[in-house]
This record gives C-alpha cells, structure tokens and sequence, in this order.
C-alpha cells in the first residue's frame, strides 16, 4: 500500500472496495456469469476514475497474505476421489504443459515480438505458464462443468505451481547471466519442489489432525484453521520446497479427517466463516487485478498503442492454441499410461469434448500478475531489465482474455456439448442419501428386536418411521428424475408433498412464536439466537437439494 495514504484515505479506499465487491458480486449472481469475471472488468472500469488512488499488487503480499489461505480453501473443497482418478492427465497438465507453454512462448517471443529475445520470451513464460487456483475453482465450479472435468483443472492449477516455479528460477538465472542448470539438476530441483512440499505438508497434518483432538472450543478451532495454511506455506518456502504444494496437500490431508476430529458445531462454524472469507479474498484478489491497468500503462506509455494491442491479443490467443495443442495428444496419452499401469479394460477414453472444454479452461490469475511484478529490475550485470514492462503488460493482458473471452464463453460451450455435471451429482448424492437412510433404519430394526422394554421399543418405532418417511421421499424423487428401477405411485408424491407443507408451516409457525417470545421480554436474545439457530438447521437440512420432493418443483 502506498506510503502516502493516510488512515482515513486508507479506511476509505476499504471501504469503497467492500462496497464495490459486495455490489458486483450480486450484480454476477443475478446475470448468472461467474464472479471473478465481473469483478475483474469492475476494476478495470473502477482504475479510470478520476483521483482514484494507485494501488499496487506487492508480490509479497500476494504470496504471503492471500494467497496460501485461498490455496487451502481449494484444496479443502478438492474431490479427493476424482483427484486420484485423474492424477495423470493432472500432473500432463501441470508437467508437461507448463514446460511446453514456456518454450512455446519463447520461440513466439524470439521471432515475433523485437522487444523481446528468447531468454525474455522464456520469462514471460514461466510467468504465465501456471493456471490460477483461486480462478479455476472458483468458475469451474459456478459453471457446473462435470466431476471429471472439474477435477482435471482444479488438480491442475493446484499442483502446476512448483514446475511453473522451477520454470521461473532457470528464466531468472537466464536473465542475470548465471549458469544455466543442467537437466539432471533441473529435475533433482523440480523433484524436490513437489516431495518436499509433500513432505511438509503431511507432516503438518498429521501434527494438526493430533492437536486439533485436544481443541473443544469452535472457536479455537477457527483460529488453527486460519493459522494452518500460513504455517505449511512459510515452513514449505523455508525448506526451499514449493510452499503451495505444502499449503494444497496439508488441506487435502485435514479435509478428509475433519470428520474425525472435529465437532459437528466447529464443523457448521468453520466451514461458514471460510466461506465467507474465502469469497472476501477472492473479491479483494480480482478487483485489484483490474485496478493495476494504469500502473502496467505508466511503465509502458512510450509504446505504440496499437502495437502494444496488437502483442496483447496474438500472445493471449498464442497461450490458449498452445493449450489446445497440448491437451488432445496429451489426454490421450495419459490415458494409455493409466490403462498400461492400472490393466484397467473398462476405463472409458477421453473424449473430444472434455478435453475441448479443458484447453479452453484454461485461466491465469493474480498468481501470473504477482509473479511478473517479482521480475527484478537490473540483470546481472546492472543493466536495466528494460523488456520488464512489456513483460508485465503481456502477462496482464493474458490474464484479461482467458478471464473475461475465455471465462464469459465458457457456459456456452459447456452447454453446447452437454458437459453439465448437475446430473451426475444429484444421482450420486441420492445414492448416497438413500444408503445412509438404509443403515440407519437396519440399525433401528436389530435394536428393536433385541428390546425388551415397551416403551424403548414405542421410541424406536418412531424414529423408523421418520427415517422411513425421509427416504421414500428421496426414492419418489429418485423415480421421478428416473434414476430408479422403481416406479412410485403418483399418490406418494402427493403424500410427500403434503408431508412438506406440514414441515414448512410447523417450522414457520415455530418460528413466529419464538419472536413473540422475544418481543414479550421473555427471553433475552442468547436465547433467541440459540433456539433460531435450531430451527435454521431443521429447515435448511429439509430444503436441501436431495431432499426437494418432486412434487414441489
């Protein structure tokens, strides 16, 4: 932050940014386009008005304050399940792919761009080479692309950070006349970038998921989550591993033993307040992306314009016609691998579409930006690093285009091709649901029958027939959707949905009552809150998705 800015302009400029967050953010949720687009363009309009102040994305800022707890937040939400399943063509994308990009770009540098040579054009890519966590998954996910496909780009932008890092320090060497590393050292460094973050960030998690057993309070629980992501980056960093990939597997590893150590309340409370900061930092991280337009201009104001437009937009659709060369050949190439590993005969192929909508996913962020700002000023010899804005102005304008024209475009493919993974989640969550319900209602019949006790028998009795009713419910809706063999009797839907109306009145009635209570001076609001906090849970767990009853709808 500037040095200039006093308290009150500094509390201000916050201020304004909040507002401005919350604004486009719902603005995107009613045009249905994914938030960090609108955000970006929102910045970009907002860095034109006139006295707004400059406020420059410090590096260290970027990779020390936001960028390990968005990291975390990903990783926490990462499908561990298809993760695994599609580790190869992950680590062709995060190997393989980022290599090709950089040599990709320096050749197109060399020979297309003057101001740039092959040692410049090698920077600018490993600058860019990495697609961006925080923007992968947060429109991935809006969009509703398939599983698989969600998984792919997720895996990729979480994992391709340490080869992009690698690519980056032998640019830099590059650069300031040091001795280029030979390949033997290149992947001993490269080897230990990726099991040394491994290493740091299993062993924080398994110190964690230990002490987090100690831990009752919710809100100490909050505060260790909030400390865990600084911790594995700093000490991944510290050990000269890839501080991401210490801060990604640490929040893989907690992320499926959280169920083990932690308590349901912590569980709803943390998961809340991550969310919540999680969409704060995300806003902060995009809209300042867009507000460092005249910044890059200053640095490059005695360049043609139309060149500079020019160089924008061939290096942007350079970037995305590397990625579409890349990941046909190499989907199907990780393919073969898995299937000569794993003898697997019943793995389906890739298919064009998947692997399309892949290439085209393609998204760089604030990572790329703060990576290019990093680029020192002199090279070795205390001459200026002269091609250093150009560098940084390419970088910003890749980020534009695969944002805004990639990110924009994307619904309409997906669409197009039929990759909406709504279907196959909602079969699996009702599966799922259904199971549970199962074993629940087994366990219920086997306590039952071993009863002896009148009364204890009446209370098993009705807890069957609530976890009856729930799951006829889902298997009405399973045989509406037709995911069930089963057909159910338009009667049943009819009972079910009265069943729901009966729900909703009690909860509103429930509800109505507890605030006359509160309005008489009967309970105090610690009260109000606690008993409201209750039927939010009834109602919020009846309302959700796998157990909407298709009459409703």
């Amino acid at each position: 932050m500037p040095t200039s800015f006093t308290t009150d302009s500094f509390q201000a400029l916050l201020l304004f940014l909040l507002l401005a967050i919350a604004l486009f953010a719902g603005l995107a949720e009613r045009i249905r386009v994914p938030y960090p687009i609108l955000l970006v363009v929102a910045g970009l309009g907002i860095s034109f008005v006139p006295h707004m102040p400059r406020i420059p994305l410090r590096p260290d800022i970027v990779f020390t304050i936001f960028l390990p707890p968005l990291l975390y937040a990903a990783a926490w939400q990462t499908n561990w399940r298809d993760f695994q399943r599609n580790l190869w063509p992950i680590s062709m994308l995060a190997i393989g792919l980022v290599g090709f990009t950089v040599f990709g770009v320096a050749h197109f540098a060399d020979h297309f761009i003057p101001q740039l040579d092959f040692r410049a054009g090698f920077l600018l890519g490993a600058v860019v080479a990495a697609t961006d966590a925080v923007a992968a998954n947060s429109i991935a996910t809006k969009l509703g692309l398939s599983p698989r496909v969600t998984a792919v780009l997720s895996g990729e932008s979480l994992l391709n950070d340490a080869t992009a890092l690698l690519a980056l320090e032998f640019g830099i060497g590059l650069m300031m006349g040091h001795q280029t590393p030979t390949v033997m050292e290149g992947l001993g460094r490269l080897a230990w970038l990726v099991f040394g973050g491994i290493g740091v960030g299993l062993g924080l998690g398994v110190v964690m998921s230990f002490v987090e057993r100690w831990i009752d309070s919710s809100e100490l629980e909050m505060v260790a989550s909030l400390v865990v992501p600084y911790v594995a980056y700093l000490v991944g960093e510290e050990a000269r591993a890839s501080g991401v990939i210490a801060v990604v597997v640490c929040g893989l590893f907690l992320s499926r033993r959280s169920s083990r150590y932690l308590s349901a309340p912590a569980r709803l409370e943390i998961l809340a307040a991550w969310k919540a900061l999680d969409f704060l930092l995300n806003g902060i991280v995009f809209i300042l992306i867009g507000l460092q337009l005249p910044e890059i201009l200053t640095g490059i104001r005695h360049n043609d314009p139309w060149t500079l437009l020019k160089y924008g937009i061939g290096f942007s659709v350079l970037l995305l016609a590397l990625r579409m060369l890349w990941v046909f050949p190499g989907a199907k190439l990780s393919f073969m691998i898995r299937k000569a590993i794993t003898h697997r005969e019943d793995a389906a192929p890739p298919d064009a579409k998947s692997s399309f909508v892949v290439g085209w996913a393609g998204m760089r962020g604030v990572v790329s930006l703060a990576a290019a700002y990093s680029l020192p000023y002199t090279l070795g010899d205390g001459e200026v690093f002269q091609q250093r804005n150009l560098v940084i102005f390419l970088t910003f304008a890749a980020i534009l285009f695969t944002l805004v024209v990639q990110g924009l475009s994307l619904p309409v493919f997906i669409r197009k091709l039929g990759l909406d993974g709504s279907s196959e989640l909602m079969e699996e969550e009702l599966n799922a649901r259904c199971r549970v319900l199962s074993a629940a209602i087994g366990q219920l019949k086997k306590q039952r029958n071993e009863t002896n006790d009148e009364d204890h028998e009446h209370d098993l009795e009705d807890m069957m027939h609530l976890y009856e009713h729930r799951l006829s419910a889902l298997r009405a809706k399973q045989s509406a959707m037709g995911l069930s063999q089963k057909p159910v009797h338009e009667s049943e839907h009819q009972r079910h949905s009265r069943r729901a109306d009966l729900m909703r009145e009690s909860v509103r009635v429930e509800r109505e009552t507890l605030l006359a209570i509160r309005e008489e001076g009967a309970i105090g609001d610690d009260v109000w809150r606690k008993l409201e906090r209750e039927l939010d849970l009834t109602e919020t767990r009846f309302e959700s998705f796998g157990e909407q009853l298709p009459a409703e709808r």
